[in-house]
């Protein structure tokens, strides 16, 4: 639970300063935000200009039994109503086409943002609250654009007008209209105070929803295996009541504060009523100007509600921007240095790597690597060996720079990583992994990854020479047939063959292999290993290994034991050492 309970540390947001920032999505679209608020300021003169016409209508011609100009005041009446309708769906169609933009605006800007985040940031954060941030975070703020920040101008606009019109028409009345604005201030800063936690709480439940589904729909086939359905499904309930409960604590603000408003509302209309009547009565008040006076007070609150839900708008846009700023607030730990020693600027990459002294720990208080040192020479074939844990991988997550040493450093051609340009950097390697990642897609763009210099004969070329052309010509649509999300629909041994020509099609100067035979059956292991032949040759290659049997041929072999580098030599100078890779061998042929 420490990582879901890091959604409930974000400090008390200041409201301007996140507005300021949500507001800078709107400045490439001012045009169309301009035409917006005059059709939204043109609609609410519109509904001003209505009770006006009543009080003219009634007090010029009904009251007097005139019907001269009564007809031109009704055409105009109805001038106005299609005129607010035309401004009105102006607006709209402007605010919903301006907020569509700003979305994809906002999420190709949260995506980019992600792609340059290290893998450490991942480590800490589930992939479900991070999907949040780009799906339901971000669909909030919609609501603001479309409907809060731009629109309540003419709310505003119009709560003046009608201010201005009650003052004008009768200041005895307009007083008492106003009479009941400090009540409507306290209920409102009463809500106020409650609803912004009650957000944010709900956001809250909203990512840990989606963390959970994330985690357990993707394990799904063990939760199956080892029979915990029920305890999976009893903490879904646990945190599905929580966003219950949250969502209904938030609707028992709103039960009180509309009511409370609409009251608030009657019991000025009441005492309109009664005084006016009585005025009246009196003959200080003309008719048409009592009922032009009941309809905009009728009027009067209606934007002071619409400006209370565009309030609540605000609030659900403030937790999610609140969250959506700290992602993209958060400074990505490694990144290319501003001058930066380009790997083959100037000379061609030879594929030689240093270890000096490499100290290195997920956590700083355990290290995982311990003073290892060693060097890869260009064009050298390198194995490394050890028991789980030993820190095998995370030598490869240090060269490829996912994380950066804590003491020591990596030499790549003689430079320091950390100075490399990153793009420049990784260009350099192909990484074979045990557990392949395929995209939604095809076969051959899964092989050629986006890059444009990949054409189709280097991927037909790339998959006949690690041997995976054969089951791909079986399928029905060849190297365009579908490949379903995370390849669930080729076996382990087919995506450990496309990555192998994925690699090849590359082309790169150090290959690396991340024990990528491991989960291969023999016979699919004997397919690739005249093809990891063709692939090492002439290049630099590290391959970390659990089976020694794919290593024994390497011109190196390094142990690893507990972080740090134990022994190191061919395969006959380890076993004549009889350490730990002699035990390791004893081990693996015993078990065979």
């Amino acid at each position: 639970m420490a990582a879901h309970q890091e959604e409930e540390v974000l400090g008390k947001a200041y409201d301007a300063r996140l507005m300021r920032r949500l507001l800078a999505f709107l400045v490439p679209y001012w045009p169309q935000v301009l035409l917006a608020l005059t059709a939204i300021v043109g609609a609410s003169m519109l509904q001003l200009a209505q009770p006006y016409l009543m009080k003219v209508a009634i007090d010029d011609h009904i009251a007097v039994g005139s019907m001269d100009g009564l007809e031109r005041i009704a055409l105009a009446f109805l001038a106005v109503l299609v005129g607010s309708f035309l401004l009105e769906y102006l607006q709209t169609w402007i605010l919903q086409n301006t907020g569509q933009r700003i979305m994809f605006d906002m999420r190709m800007q949260i995506y980019r943002h992600l792609q340059r985040t290290d893998v450490q940031y991942y480590d800490r954060n589930p992939v479900g609250r991070l999907m949040t941030r780009v799906t339901s975070d971000v669909d909030v703020l919609n609501e603001l654009f479309t409907a809060g920040v731009v629109s309540v101008f003419g709310d505003v606009f119009l709560l003046i007008g009608i201010m201005a019109a009650l003052a004008l028409m009768d200041w005895r009345l307009a007083a008492i209209s106003f009479a009941v604005l400090p009540l409507i201030a306290v209920v409102t800063q009463w809500f106020r105070r409650n609803v912004r936690e009650s957000y944010r709480s709900v956001r809250t439940w909203i990512a840990r929803i989606n963390a959970f589904l994330q985690e357990h729909i993707t394990g799904m086939s063990t939760v199956q295996l080892f029979r915990r359905e029920r305890r999976s499904f009893e903490a879904f309930d646990e945190v599905n009541r929580g966003h219950r409960d949250a969502n209904i604590d938030s609707i028992y603000y709103y039960a009180v504060f509309y009511p409370a408003i609409e009251v608030i509302g009657a019991l000025s209309t009441a005492m309109i009523i009664w005084f006016g009547g009585i005025w009246v009565l009196s003959d200080t008040l003309s008719v048409g100007s009592f009922v032009a006076f009941i309809l905009y007070s009728q009027r009067f609150y209606r934007p002071i509600s619409d400006l209370s839900e565009k309030f609540n708008i605000l609030q659900a846009a403030m937790a999610s921007s609140e969250r959506i700023f700290k992602l993209l607030d958060t400074p990505p730990k490694i990144v290319s240095p501003t001058t930066s020693a380009r790997p083959g600027s100037s000379l061609p990459a030879a594929g030689h790597i240093v270890f000096e002294n490499v100290t290195f720990g997920y956590d700083t208080t355990d290290p995982v690597l311990r003073d290892v040192s060693f060097e890869v020479k260009p064009g050298e074939r390198v194995g490394i060996v050890g028991a789980t844990g030993a820190g095998k991988s995370t030598i490869i997550n240090l060269l490829l720079r996912f994380y950066d040493v804590t003491r020591g450093r990596i030499l790549v051609d003689g430079r320091d990583v950390r100075e490399m340009d990153l793009p420049e950097l990784r260009r350099l390697f192909s990484l074979v992994l045990q557990d392949v990642h395929l995209f939604s897609g095809t076969i051959a763009s899964n092989i050629r990854l986006g890059e444009s210099s990949i054409n189709d004969e280097a991927v037909t070329r790339a998959a006949a020479s690690v041997h995976a052309s054969g089951f791909i010509e079986a399928l029905p649509g060849g190297y365009e047939s579908p490949v379903a999300e995370r390849g669930a629909t080729l076996s382990v041994g087919q995506k450990q063959l496309l990555s192998f020509a994925r690699a090849l099609a590359f082309d790169p100067r150090i290959l690396v292999l991340d024990e990528a035979t491991s989960s291969v059956d023999t016979e699919t292991e004997l397919l690739i290993r005249d093809a990891l032949h063709l692939l090492m040759s002439g290049r630099t290659t590290i391959a970390i290994a659990h089976r020694l049997s794919t290593i024994q041929d390497m011109d190196k072999i390094l142990v690893l034991h507990r972080g740090t580098l134990r022994e190191s030599g061919t395969h006959q100078e380890l076993l004549a050492q009889r350490g730990i890779y002699y035990k390791l061998f004893q081990l693996q042929y015993r078990e065979g």
